[in-house]
């Protein structure tokens, strides 16, 4: 264990070496104090309209009106993007850089180098959830949301970003580019993503295999605020996939001449 931190460590300052991770903690930061804004200024439109019409409706909750929205839609697909500009650099710039053989050939084992690298990009990942939830945090200062539905949402959120990190490495292992890796990533992640959508007009064997296969259709509970086993079992059958892919990718290394 103490081979796997010290690497997810250098992972992690590797990140901060680069401009990788205050470009994606910038950016991430804006968009979401973007969407916050809008989505805060929408139900503060609609409540002031509810009561200029003699509040015959109750307003929905602040988690269902703004906490659900920004982790259920914009923010999710935003993920999609930013995510490989995390996972991108993994493998692929420890091969264009040469150092790839002499971390195979370390004395320490494939697994613990693979776990290490997960864990320093989901420690980056770590920093973008907590900035969502200091925005969401604000919301308790001026009003009064619920805050156990919160712990559903941020382990939602934690357990999406887990699954496409992992994936997000294995995809790295194929190339020493990482514009490539990156960009065969978010692919990979929008096919994903939209696996759900023929089940809007169709409903077969087939189009419900590819809903439950889709990296949205699990986090609909965790934006309720529900936590069920079957999703929490998805994402890690993904992350633990993503890993046992990656252990096999770098097996294939080893073999090269």
């Amino acid at each position: 264990m103490r081979n796997v931190m010290a690497i997810a460590g250098k992972e992690l300052r590797a990140y901060f070496h680069s401009p990788i991770a205050y470009l994606v903690m910038t950016v991430w930061t804006f968009l979401v104090g973007l969407i916050f804004y809008l989505s805060v200024g929408e139900y503060v439109n609609y409540s002031f309209r509810m009561e200029a019409m003699g509040g015959g409706q109750p307003l929905p909750s602040l988690n269902e009106a703004i906490v659900r929205g920004m982790l259920q839609g914009f923010l999710m697909v935003v993920l999609l993007f930013m995510i490989p500009l995390i996972t991108m650099r993994l493998y692929a710039e420890e091969k264009r850089s040469g150092t790839i053989e002499l971390l195979l050939t370390s004395p320490v084992t494939d697994l613990e180098i693979i776990l290490g690298k997960f864990l320093g990009a989901l420690a980056l990942y770590g920093i973008l959830v907590a900035i969502t939830f200091l925005y969401i945090g604000v919301l308790f200062i001026y009003g009064n949301p619920s805050a156990k539905p919160l712990l559903s949402n941020a382990a939602g959120m934690l357990l999406y970003g887990a699954a496409l990190l992992a994936l997000g490495m294995w995809i790295s292992t194929f190339t020493r580019n990482q514009i490539i890796a990156g960009v065969v990533s978010m692919v990979a992640f929008l096919v994903l993503y939209i696996f759900n959508w023929p089940s809007m007009f169709m409903d077969n064997k087939v189009v419900q295999i590819m809903a439950s296969m889709a990296i949205t259709t699990h986090i609909e509970n965790f934006s309720k605020g529900v936590i069920q086993l079957s999703d929490v079992v998805y994402y890690l059958s993904v992350v633990m996939l993503g890993i046992f892919l990656t252990a096999r990718s770098v097996e294939a290394l080893k073999g090269r001449p």
